[in-house]
């Protein structure tokens, strides 16, 4: 049975969602939680929720990180929820750490109580994005906003081992993000990586589009955390805008809502593949541990999902995969 361990504190709609998660991922995945909270503030949730008492554990801490504090204060709360969670890791009671906390807090901690993964620079955010092809990972998601060649190359590896590994694709497709797929395109940054992975053993293809993170081209889409994060942010206030436009179009007549009525079975199934909470969170990758970023407005189901990633992480113990691939040693 996995162990995961689960900061209560974070996220925007408080512990509540958070446990409710929880508990759905434990009975559904047989996973064993461990909830992290601020004095008692998951207490009450689990008295009014039903579970199984074996398959859940509760730990207190003092106080916990907001999604506004910098991450060299988060440093200092050496008794928040989410230190909690990253100290039980390292201590072995566990096999991965969830939050929908202050990411840039949750990497400062991960960095300075597991470190890094040998042969990983720099530890990024892994974000999987929907795609034609069922999903495309891309590295990095917003963790490093200055790269270097070296480091892309190392997010191109580790971006493929979990889409192998985690999205079950064999020989995932890898391409560095550019504003072209010309060689003559791009900067000084991207050209060099992109001499550095045509000589590795990646099913390398080139420079991508922003486009092609979702029309099946590629699984893996490699580029700097700036980057990155514009682009994960762009297709998630572009998905928002469809929903929005099309639940307008629907109200528009009695036809357009019959015809919403015929058809609601199939927009529900397209709205379900375009949801975030569906690919759960965002792993750390590169870290000496496995811990798992999810959306700070995650609902149940995407706390129960990102749970169910840090279980299938453990299990297919990709970091080991890692470290051989970039030739260190554990």
């Amino acid at each position: 049975m996995r162990r995961i361990i689960v900061d209560a504190m974070g996220g925007d709609h408080g512990p509540g969602v958070v446990v409710a998660g929880a508990l759905e991922a434990a009975e559904e995945y047989g996973v064993e939680v461990t909830l992290v909270s601020q004095g008692d503030a998951v207490e009450s949730e689990l008295s009014s929720r039903k579970h199984d008492p074996s398959a859940v554990r509760v730990l207190s801490a003092a106080t916990f990180i907001g999604m506004h504090d910098s991450p060299s204060r988060a440093l200092k709360q050496k008794d928040s929820s989410m230190r909690a969670a990253f100290d039980r890791l390292k201590a072995g009671e566990g096999d991965a750490v969830v939050s929908a906390g202050n990411s840039g807090a949750m990497l400062a901690i991960g960095m300075f109580v597991l470190g890094r993964l040998p042969g990983v620079d720099r530890p990024a955010i892994l974000a999987v994005s929907p795609s034609l092809s069922g999903g495309t990972v891309l590295v990095d998601g917003g963790a490093n906003t200055d790269c270097k060649p070296r480091q892309l190359v190392q997010f191109a590896h580790m971006g493929a081992i979990y889409a192998e590994k985690i999205l079950g694709i064999a020989r995932p497709r890898v391409g560095v993000l550019s504003n072209g797929e010309e060689e003559s395109k791009g900067n000084d940054l991207t050209r060099e990586a992109l001499g550095e992975l045509r000589g590795s053993d990646l099913n390398f293809v080139g420079y991508v589009e922003g486009r092609d993170i979702t029309n099946g081209r590629v699984q893996v889409v490699v580029c700097d955390g700036f980057t990155g994060n514009v682009a994960l942010k762009t297709m998630e206030g572009l998905g928002q805008f469809v929903s929005t436009v099309l639940k307008e179009a629907f109200r528009g007549s009695l036809s357009s809502r019959l015809g919403y009525l015929l058809s609601r079975g199939a927009i529900r199934r397209a709205y379900d593949r375009l949801d975030y909470a569906h690919y759960g969170g965002a792993p750390l990758i590169g870290l000496n541990g496995i811990a798992i970023v999810a959306h700070g407005g995650s609902s149940a189901k995407a706390i129960k999902n990102a749970v169910r990633v840090a279980a299938e992480a453990a299990s297919q113990d990709i970091n080991n995969d890692i470290v051989s691939a970039l030739g260190g040693e554990r």
